[in-house]
């Protein structure tokens, strides 16, 4: 495999993991507004080095959950109780596990593309209540479809980098285009909708939402942007990249802090849409998707970041 794939790849983020540790503890007791987190404290508490911990504290700074004040250290931007929790979906815990496992055993080529709900339940330790719940959850995200008869069958995914190049660079021709579609138009409510949205992640919900929500937010927006158009083939192109790319990129939600640099762009196209600057927006919204794309799959060289217009 050569060395741009490898670099693909993704990798677990340490400060990622540990910022969203961080957030556990801090919830554990109960700090309030304006709490001082040491390095030291969070290092001791979590068993690591002062370095990983410092570098957790200052993700948490970029995100706002904590200020950093010169030669004082870091402190709590909002009590505890106002972080929700982390990194936990409405799923049952188990279930949780075995919905990833799943998907990492299929991306891996080490599950068959048929299978019935006793399968499931016995690979993963599941009662069969909890097996035919979690086939219903992925059959609702298009992941997965009944077989006539009996069983069941994972529907048309993207499962190599080469292929979710191909589907980036698909994207890549279609968003930007739908942006200077003659029927494009804001919808001021939905633009203020998805913005909020936007914030939230900036304010910490990167680290406290769940790989399926981020996944669904970042989607939600892509789609939204193109239905601006008017454009039912373009919305339904997009919708279909989702729904195909949806597995793959559960992969790419292990390192967060990527995410902080996809929502101010966000936050930048829909200023662009806003005034008006539909050729400036275009361009951003081409530059973004290709960086996106590189980071995730290593492929060919690298990008620069999308610069502000200009």
């Amino acid at each position: 495999m050569g060395t741009s794939q490898r670099r693909g790849r993704p990798r677990s983020s340490l400060a990622t993991s540990l910022a969203m540790r961080v957030i556990g503890l801090v919830r554990r007791r109960g700090l309030g507004e304006g709490a001082h987190i040491t390095e030291q404290w969070v290092a001791d508490e979590l068993g690591v080095s002062r370095s990983p911990a410092r570098r957790a504290l200052l993700f948490l700074a970029e995100l706002d959950i904590v200020e950093r004040v010169p030669n004082r250290g870091f402190f709590l931007t909002r009590p505890a109780a106002e972080l929700g929790e982390v990194g936990l979906d409405s799923a049952p815990e188990e279930e949780e596990t075995a919905y990833f496992q799943l998907i990492d055993d299929q991306l891996g080529e080490r599950f068959g593309a048929e299978f019935t709900a006793a399968e499931i339940s016995r690979r993963y330790g599941l009662s069969a209540r909890q097996a035919e719940r979690l086939l219903i959850r992925m059959e609702g995200e298009d992941l997965v479809r009944r077989r006539p008869g009996r069983g069941w069958e994972f529907q048309g995914v993207l499962s190599t980098p080469e292929s979710h190049d191909q589907s980036y660079r698909f994207r890549m021709i279609v968003e930007p285009a739908a942006v200077l579609e003659p029927g494009f138009a804001v919808d001021p409510e939905t633009f203020a909708e998805h913005r909020a949205r936007q914030e939230a992640l900036l304010r910490g919900r990167i680290l406290t939402s769940p790989r399926t929500e981020l996944f669904r937010t970042g989607a939600e927006f892509h789609e939204m942007i193109v239905a601006c158009s008017a454009n039912a083939f373009l919305v339904d192109a997009v919708r279909r990249q989702n729904r195909l790319r949806r597995l793959i990129e559960y992969r790419h939600q292990f390192d967060r802090s990527r995410l902080v640099a996809q929502a101010r762009e966000h936050l930048l196209l829909l200023d662009l849409l806003e005034r008006g600057e539909l050729r400036a927006a275009a361009d951003l919204l081409h530059a973004h998707l290709d960086r996106v794309r590189w980071l995730k799959t290593g492929i060919g060289p690298e990008p620069p970041p999308p610069g502000v217009p200009g």
